[in-house]
C-alpha cells in the first residue's frame, strides 16, 4: 500500500483539496491507478445536513453518499468514481465503534480512543484504499488521503494518531510507503514573505509524530528563492522539498505548476514507484491525458467571454455552488470561451426589494438583463424563490438561454403554471403545503421527520420519451435513449399537472424508470430553455463536460447548432450515437 497524506497547517482553506487532486493527477499521468479519501473531523455522519453557507456545497456521489466538496475535486481531476466510504468523518467512525460495542464485539473491554478509534480509522483506510475506482477494475496503486482542518486541532487528534500509526506500519514494509505533503501558508506582510507561521506548523506536525516529506507553501505570488531556502533550512528539509503554490489563472493549471517544480519526481522517489510494474496501456493513456490536459486548461486570452448570471440564494458563499461553477468552466473551455460568471442574489430581484433597497434591486436586474445566459441552481426553502421565478420568466419571455437545475426546474414549472396555464397561485408544497395549486409536491417515499440521507439520492436513469427526437437536450447526450445523472431532492413535479403544462408548451422530454417522475423539460421555439431534476454538474469533468451545461454555454455564446453538429459527428465516429450513457465528450 502506498499512501500520500496531504495535511495542513497555519490556517484551513488554503487549497489542500486542489493540491491533493493535482498530485493524484500527476501520478495518473505516469500510468498509476489512484484513489482518494477525505477525512473530515466533524461529528456529523455526512455533509447532508450541513448548511451550504457554512460548509459549502454538499457533493453527491454515485451511490447516494452526501460528502465533502473535495470529493468532487478528486472525481473531476482523476476521472474516478468514489463512494460514501471515501469520505471519513468522526461521526462515521464513532457510530461504527459504538455499534460494535453495543453488539459486544469488544468482549467486555473498555472502549477507548486508542486503540479502538484509531484502529477503526486505519481499518477503514486500508479497506477503502483497495477498492477499484476506475475503468480498469483493478486495485489502486496509490491512495491520496486529505486530512481536513489543520494539524493540532482538537477534533483531528484521533485521526492524526491513526495516521502516525499507519505511517509506522507502512514504512517498515518494503512493499509499502508513506509520503506526507504538508500544506502551509506564507503570508505577505508589508511586502515581506513571512516564514514563521510555516516553521511553527512544521514543528507542530513533527511533534504529532508525522514527518513532512514535502512542504507546499500556499502564497499569493511566486515565492522568492530565499524564502524557500529559509523554510527548508529551518525545517530540516532539502531545498527541493519545499515548493511554492501561488495563485494561478485557474485551479486546473496547478498540476502544471507542481510538475514544473518536480513534484512527480519527488513522489516517484518517496513512494518507491520504481518497484511497481506498470501497465503500458495505462502509461500511454496517462501520457495522452497529460498532453490533452495541458492543451485544455490553458485558455488563450483572446477567447471571447460568455457572461452567465447565476441566480441563487447562497451567493454570499459561492462554494455553495462549486460543482455548478466547475461545470460552467469545463463547458466554457469546451466552447472556446472565457467564462464570465456573475452572482445574483435571487432575493434582490423580488419586488419587495424595491422598497427595502432600490439600488440592490436595480443592480441585480441589470446583471440579469446583461447576461447572455441565466442559470438557476438547486437549493432548499422558500427564501428568494419569487426572485428565481422572475428570473425564469425573464429568460422565457426574452428568449434568453436558461438552465434550471433541480430547484431551478421546479421554479420554471411554477412560472409556466402561473403564466401559461393561468394558475396565478401555483406553487410548491415545499413553500406552502396548504396551497390549492401545488404543481410541485413532496415525493411519496420521502421522510419529513428524518433529514439525514432521506432524499432521492445518487445515480438515477432518465429515459428520453417517444417523440423526443427534436430534443436539443437529447442531441447533447449524443442521441442517447437513456442517460444517468445524480440526484438530490425531496420534491418533484406533480404528475397531475403534467397534461396542462405540456398543453401549454412545456415538454417533459425525459422521465424516470417508472415513467411517472419528470426528469427534464424543454420549451419548443426557444433558443435554449431547459430544466433538469438531476444535478449534472456532479459528473462534469475537465475534459468531459456535462452535456446540459455544454448546451447552455453554447446557446449563451450563440454557437449551439455548430456545437451539436460536433457532438453528433464525434458520437458517430466513436460508435456511441444513441447508446445508453452520459454522452460526454
Amino acid at each position: 500500500m502506498r499512501v500520500v497524506l496531504v495535511s495542513g497547517g497555519v490556517i484551513s482553506g488554503v487549497g489542500k483539496g486542489i493540491i491533493a487532486s493535482s498530485a493524484g493527477l500527476l501520478l495518473k499521468t505516469a500510468g498509476l491507478k489512484v484513489t482518494a479519501i477525505k477525512i473530515d473531523p466533524y461529528l456529523n455522519v455526512d455533509a447532508g445536513t450541513l448548511g451550504p453557507l457554512e460548509h459549502g456545497e454538499c457533493f453527491v456521489l454515485a451511490d447516494g453518499g452526501e460528502s465533502d466538496l473535495d470529493l468532487g475535486n478528486y472525481e473531476r481531476y482523476l476521472g474516478i468514481q468514489l463512494t460514501k466510504d471515501n469520505n471519513i468523518t468522526t461521526g462515521k467512525i464513532y457510530q461504527r465503534v459504538l455499534s460494535k460495542e453495543r453488539k459486544g464485539d469488544y468482549l467486555g473491554r473498555t472502549v477507548q480512543v486508542v486503540p479502538h478509534i484509531t484502529n477503526e480509522i486505519q481499518d477503514w483506510i486500508m479497506r477503502v484504499a483497495a477498492i477499484p475506482v476506475d475503468a480498469s477494475g483493478e486495485e489502486p496503486d496509490v491512495c491520496i488521503i486529505e486530512l481536513g482542518g489543520t494539524v493540532g486541532d482538537i477534533e483531528s487528534a484521533p485521526f492524526v494518531e491513526a495516521l502516525v500509526q499507519l505511517r509506522h506500519k507502512l514504512i517498515k514494509d518494503p512493499e509499502s510507503s508513506f509520503f506526507n505533503i504538508h500544506v502551509s501558508y506564507v503570508p505577505l506582510i508589508h511586502g515581506e514573505e513571512k516564514t514563521k507561521p510555516t516553521q511553527h506548523a512544521i514543528k507542530q506536525l513533527r511533534s504529532s509524530g508525522l514527518v513532512p516529506d514535502l512542504v507546499a507553501c500556499r502564497c499569493d505570488t511566486e515565492l522568492y528563492a530565499a524564502t524557500i531556502g529559509k523554510i527548508a533550512a529551518s525545517c530540516q528539509l532539502d531545498y527541493e522539498q519545499v515548493i511554492g503554490v501561488h495563485d494561478m489563472e485557474t485551479i486546473y493549471q496547478v498540476p502544471l505548476l507542481l510538475q514544473e517544480q518536480g513534484l512527480l519526481e519527488l513522489l516517484e522517489k518517496g513512494l518507491a514507484l520504481d518497484k511497481i510494474t506498470l501497465n503500458q496501456d495505462l502509461v500511454t493513456k496517462g501520457s495522452t491525458l497529460w498532453e490533452l490536459w495541458k492543451k485544455t486548461v490553458i485558455v488563450p486570452k483572446d477567447h471571447d467571454p460568455v457572461e452567465i448570471a447565476l441566480v441563487g440564494k447562497y451567493t454570499s458563499h459561492m462554494d455553495s455552488y462549486l460543482s455548478v461553477i466547475k461545470a460552467l468552466e469545463h463547458s466554457a473551455m469546451r466552447c472556446s470561451r472565457k467564462l464570465s460568471l456573475v452572482a445574483v442574489d435571487s432575493e434582490h430581484l423580488e419586488d419587495k426589494m424595491k422598497e427595502k433597497d432600490a439600488v440592490k434591486h436595480r443592480d441585480a436586474w441589470a446583471k440579469v438583463e446583461k447576461a447572455q445566459g441565466i442559470l438557476v441552481p438547486g437549493g432548499f426553502g422558500s427564501r428568494g424563490i419569487e426572485g428565481m421565478i422572475l428570473a425564469a420568466r425573464y429568460a422565457r419571455e426574452h428568449k434568453k438561454p436558461y438552465l434550471g437545475i433541480c430547484l431551478g426546474l421546479q421554479v420554471a414549472v411554477i412560472e409556466a403554471a402561473r403564466s401559461l396555464c393561468g394558475l396565478a397561485d401555483a406553487t410548491s408544497g415545499e413553500f406552502d403545503e396548504e396551497a390549492k395549486n401545488k404543481v410541485v409536491i413532496f415525493m411519496p417515499e420521502g421522510d419529513k421527520n428524518k433529514m439525514g440521507g432521506t432524499m432521492r439520492l445518487g445515480t438515477r436513469n432518465a429515459h428520453f420519451q417517444s417523440g423526443s427526437e427534436w430534443s436539443t437536450l437529447r442531441s447533447l447526450y449524443s442521441g442517447a435513449l437513456v442517460v444517468e445523472e445524480r440526484h438530490r431532492h425531496r420534491y418533484e413535479v406533480n404528475p397531475d399537472s403534467i397534461a396542462d403544462l405540456e398543453a401549454a408548451g412545456m415538454h417533459f422530454v425525459s422521465k424516470d424508470d417508472s415513467g411517472e417522475r419528470m426528469e427534464a423539460f424543454e420549451l419548443k421555439g426557444h433558443p435554449f430553455y431547459v430544466g433538469v431534476q438531476a444535478h449534472p454538474e456532479f459528473t462534469s469533468k475537465v475534459m468531459q463536460p456535462s452535456p446540459p451545461f455544454v448546451g447552455f454555454v453554447a446557446a449563451s455564446a450563440d454557437i449551439l447548432q455548430s456545437t451539436i453538429k460536433e457532438i453528433v459527428a464525434q458520437a458517430g465516429a466513436n460508435g456511441t450515437n444513441g447508446v445508453n450513457g452520459a454522452g460526454h465528450f
